[in-house]
C-alpha cells in the first residue's frame, strides 16, 4: 500500500537561517512559516529539503550548505548528529551563553515580565554528568548501546559521550557486553539508568526481558569486576528488584547521606546540585523560622535547609519520601526535618494549610506546579523559591504568583544541561507589603 505523503514533504528550497530556535535548530522562513533545520546557525545559507511539518511550521533536512554563518565551532563528540542527546555543539561558546540566558528573557517577557529580572547565566562544565539513562536494544547477536536518536526510536551506539564521568563512560563497553547475555536471547530492549556515587555505580536495568539464572550469575560478577555499588533489575512501572549490592550508594544533600531508591531522580551533576542548592539558601529570608519543601524528592534541599530552619517536605513519590524520612532519622534530623506524601498536582498543599509559614521552596517536574501555584498566590508566605527545570512553565507559573501580590525578585539561569535546549531556573518571589494601604484605609 502507497504511504500518504507527508505535508509539505520533498520539496527542495533555498533559504537563510535567521535565528536558533528554543530547542537548538536553526530557523528561517518560508513563504510566511518557519523552517527548521539541525544543526545550523544564523546566517547560514543552505539548499534544504522539506520532510514534514512541526510547530505550525516546517521541519527540513540539509542537503547543501553554501555560505556558513558566524559562530559556527567544530563539534567535540563524534556521535554528534545522529545522536539525540544534543542540538547545539556547534554553537560558540559566548552565542551560546546569550542564547540560553535569552531562553529565559524571552519566556518572561511572553507572559509580561520586563526580562530584566534575568541574571547571568550559571554554567556547568561538560564531562560533569554523574547521571545517565541508556537505550539499549539486542540486534542479532549485537547489543546497541546509547541514547536515542533525535526524533526516532533507534538507538545510536555511544563509545564515549562528553557529557558523562570518567566513571560512567568507562561503564559503556563492559555494559554492553553484558547486555548481550542480560537482552540477546530475547532481543529485547532496555532502559539503564546509571548513577555514580561514592560507593560507585548505582545501576537500574527496566525491561520487559526476563532475567535467568545465567543473567543473575552474569550481574553478580559484572558488579565485583567494576565496583559497581548496587545493581537492580525491573519491568515497567513495577518495582525493581536489587540483583547484586555491594554497597549502600549513598548520595549527599548538605551533609546528610541519603541513600536514594534504585534508578531515582537526581539533579544530573553535583556541580549542578551545588548551584541549584546554594541559589536557594542565598535567596532565604534573614529572619525565618519554617520552610515547605514540596516536590522535595529524596531531600536535595531539605537537608541544607534543615540547617536554617524547621523544614515540612511534601513528595508525591513514596519511595523517594521513605528515602528522606529514612535518612533524617539515620542522621538523627527529624526534630528538624516533617514530612508528607501527597500528589501535589492532584492535592495542593493548600493556602490555609500554609497560613503563618515563612518560605516555600518547590522543584516540581517539567509541567511545572500550576496548581500549587494557585494556592501560594493566595497564601501570605513571605518568601517563594522557586527551582524550575523549563523556563516556559516557570513564567506561566511566575505569572500567577505575581498576580497574586508577589514580585519577582530576580531569576538565575543554570546550565548544567549543556549542549541542550534544556535550562534550569531559580527564581526568588516575596509578598508585596499591604501594610501601608490597611494604613490608608484606616486613616493612620
Amino acid at each position: 500500500m502507497r504511504r500518504k505523503a507527508r505535508r509539505g514533504g520533498g520539496k527542495q528550497i533555498e533559504i537563510q537561517i535567521d535565528t536558533l530556535g528554543a530547542r537548538g535548530d536553526g530557523v528561517a522562513d518560508h513563504e510566511g512559516r518557519p523552517v527548521y533545520v539541525p544543526m545550523t546557525m544564523p546566517g547560514d545559507k543552505l539548499r534544504v529539503k522539506l520532510v514534514g511539518e512541526r510547530s505550525g511550521g516546517l521541519k527540513a533536512e540539509i542537503l547543501e550548505l553554501q555560505e556558513l554563518g558566524a559562530n559556527h565551532i567544530d563539534p567535540p563528540c563524534e556521535h554528534f548528529g545522529p545522536c539525540g542527546g544534543c542540538t547545539v555543539q556547534h554553537v560558540a561558546p559566548d552565542f551560546y551563553r546569550t542564547w540560553k540566558r535569552d531562553a529565559v528573557v524571552q519566556a518572561l517577557t511572553r507572559k509580561g515580565f520586563s526580562g530584566g529580572e534575568v541574571t547571568e547565566l550559571v554554567q556547568v562544565e561538560a564531562g560533569t554528568r554523574r547521571r545517565a539513562v541508556f537505550a539499549a536494544a539486542a540486534r542479532g547477536k549485537k547489543i546497541d548501546l546509547g541514547f536515542h536518536e533525535r526524533e526516532s526510536h533507534k538507538v545510536v551506539q555511544v563509545v564515549d559521550c562528553k557529557l558523562l564521568t570518567p566513571e560512567l563512560n568507562q561503564l559503556i563497553d563492559p555494559l554492553r557486553e553484558l547486555l548481550k547475555v542480560l537482552l540477546g536471547p530475547e532481543q529485547a530492549k532496555a532502559d539503564i539508568t546509571v548513577i555514580g556515587s561514592s560507593a560507585g555505580p548505582d545501576i537500574l536495568v527496566v525491561t520487559d526481558a526476563k532475567l535467568v539464572l545465567e543473567g543473575r550469575e552474569a550481574i553478580t560478577v559484572f558488579a565485583e569486576k567494576h565496583s559497581i555499588a548496587r545493581f537492580a533489575w525491573g519491568r515497567p512501572r513495577q518495582e525493581p528488584e536489587p540483583v547484586a549490592i555491594r554497597d549502600n550508594p549513598y548520595q549527599k544533600f548538605g551533609d546528610v547521606q541519603v541513600l536514594p531508591p534504585e534508578g531515582a531522580f537526581l539533579q544530573p551533576s553535583q556541580e549542578g546540585q551545588d548551584a541549584l542548592t546554594n541559589l536557594v539558601l542565598g535567596y532565604l529570608p534573614e529572619e525565618l523560622e519554617t520552610v515547605a519543601d514540596l516536590f522535595s524528592g529524596c531531600g536535595t534541599f531539605t537537608f541544607p535547609l534543615s540547617k536554617h530552619a524547621q523544614v515540612h517536605a511534601v513528595e508525591g513519590d513514596e519511595r523517594a519520601i521513605t528515602a528522606l524520612i529514612s535518612a533524617a532519622r539515620r542522621n538523627d534530623t527529624t526534630h528538624r526535618i516533617t514530612s508528607d506524601c501527597r500528589d501535589l498536582v492532584k492535592d495542593p498543599v493548600t493556602a490555609d494549610e500554609l497560613q503563618g509559614g515563612d518560605c516555600v521552596v518547590l522543584d516540581p517536574p517539567r509541567t511545572g506546579a500550576k496548581e500549587q501555584c494557585h494556592e501560594l498566590a493566595q497564601s501570605d508566605i513571605k518568601t517563594i523559591i522557586y527551582v524550575s527545570c523549563s523556563p516556559n512553565t516557570f513564567a506561566r507559573d511566575a505569572r500567577i504568583l505575581v498576580e497574586g501580590g508577589y514580585t519577582l525578585k530576580e531569576v538565575t539561569p543554570v546550565d548544567q544541561f549543556i549542549w541542550s535546549g534544556h535550562l534550569e531556573v531559580v527564581g526568588c518571589f516575596e509578598l508585596d507589603d499591604f501594610e501601608d494601604d490597611e494604613n490608608d484605609e484606616e486613616g493612620l
